[in-house]
């Protein structure tokens, strides 16, 4: 693919120097109509923070989704639907972070990487952003089944369940395709490239197109799962005298809480900025400045979320910290004793015996 054209502007006029996978710009240049040339704040401080978030982002969720693989692994012999649901949201969360350092160096020396691997690490770190959320929406649907219809079902048989992995797996590879069709080495400005979209003459109409996949199957379509699974879920835990129901409840509303503080702010901005980029709303230099800088700080929101998904579905439920703990005890790093004196979790689950209300 050939380069974008930056003889009538430079790309630092309307792009944030953010590579991330979803801040589409559009082809407008870099003096609007009637007004002074739009100058980009500085953000090089700004920079460099985001930088030392996403290093930080990276080691907790290496530490966070590491030990729940861990744990996992060595329990599979009792592994349940969930527990196979949540061994692959962290393998996709820690791949999706381990994307994170690559991006975090670009932002500071442009990218530095080559062409082929401006395609890989693009297509991965689109992938893994799917398979997490799609897998999200799965464990909603995998709590309604053993909550709600608490009865042995097709989709608990455990071959089945891994089918519906493969399944999230591929759906994301197929949706991210464009992405790595797609992705080049664009010129930024004389000296700097970035890892961009490069589709000519039709850069914009493209990248509007992109952006409502993330949009839509990476937000809306599992926040609409989430919901209604969810909240029919609460509704029979409410029902129902189950003893595990209020730290059930606990964790279902920390799932929804944390996914939309995660998400919901990025989108409302990248929702504001597509309106921008097609003249529904008046563009201004300070306004096109300032969902810039929106942008790069809720993406951020967005990225932390793939290190918060282990506290939520590991550390608080009981399942995952008495198999933390027995692991620890058979290498002698917590005692027996307090082994035993935190117990063995109950658990209230379907009568297929393969998942609980228990996370």
């Amino acid at each position: 693919m050939g380069e974008i054209r930056v003889d009538n502007f430079s790309l630092d006029y309307f792009f944030s120097g953010d590579i991330d996978s979803y801040n589409y710009s559009s082809d407008l240049p870099p003096t609007l109509q009637g007004a002074a040339p739009c100058h980009p704040e500085n953000l090089e401080i700004n920079r460099y923070a985001v930088v030392v978030i996403y290093v930080l982002v990276t080691l907790l969720s290496l530490l966070g989704n590491s030990l729940v693989m861990l744990v996992i692994l060595y329990n599979r012999s009792t592994c349940s639907v969930t527990d196979v649901y949540l061994l692959n949201l962290a393998i996709a969360d820690l791949l999706f972070a381990l994307t994170l350092p690559v991006w975090a160096a670009s932002k500071v020396k442009g990218w530095i990487f080559g062409s082929a691997m401006c395609k890989i690490f693009s297509f991965v770190k689109e992938v893994t952003f799917y398979s997490s959320v799609l897998l999200l929406a799965c464990i909603s649907m995998d709590r309604y089944l053993a909550i709600v219809h608490a009865t042995s079902t097709l989709i608990q048989k455990r071959h089945l369940v891994k089918f519906v992995c493969i399944t999230m797996w591929v759906l994301s590879v197929l949706v991210s395709l464009p992405i790595l069709i797609l992705r080049n080495i664009v010129k930024a400005n004389s000296l700097t490239l970035v890892c961009y979209e490069d589709v000519g003459n039709d850069t914009t109409k493209w990248r509007m197109v992109l952006r409502f996949l993330p949009q839509i199957i990476g937000f809306l379509l599992p926040l609409l799962i989430m919901l209604f699974c969810y909240g029919f879920t609460l509704r029979t835990l409410f029902k129902a005298h189950m003893g595990q129901k209020h730290r059930a409840m606990r964790v279902i509303f920390a799932v929804v809480l944390v996914f939309l503080l995660c998400w919901l702010p990025y989108n409302l901005v990248l929702f504001s900025d597509t309106l921008m980029r097609t003249k529904k709303i008046q563009e201004t230099c300070k306004r096109r400045n300032d969902i810039d800088m929106a942008l790069n700080a809720t993406e951020i929101l967005g990225f932390l979320h793939s290190c918060l998904n282990p506290i939520i579905y590991a550390f608080i439920g009981q399942k995952f910290r008495y198999g933390l703990l027995k692991i620890m005890a058979t290498y002698g790093i917590v005692s027996k004793e307090f082994l035993a004196k935190e117990g063995r979790p109950s658990f209230v689950g379907s009568s297929s015996g393969n998942t609980s209300t228990t996370l």
